[in-house]
């Protein structure tokens, strides 16, 4: 799933969870998914960070350290 995709199944479950007929189990079911799909979010910016080039003088991609 892609970070775009998963920021909009946060917005649903946002969504969910703000709605006045939810139950206790189907809240806390929304926001532990939510939860999980943040962390996913999270672990997926790092690995971009993590693989960020930066142009060397010579004009070679290093990876920034």
């Amino acid at each position: 799933m892609t970070i775009e995709e998963s920021f909009v199944k946060i917005e649903e479950t946002i969504e969910k969870l703000e709605q006045d007929d939810v139950s206790l189990e189907e809240a806390f079911a929304a926001y532990s998914d939510g939860m999980k799909l943040l962390k996913e979010c999270n672990d997926q910016i790092d690995k971009v960070e993590k693989k960020v080039l930066k142009l060397a003088a010579d004009g070679q991609l290093t990876e920034l350290e």
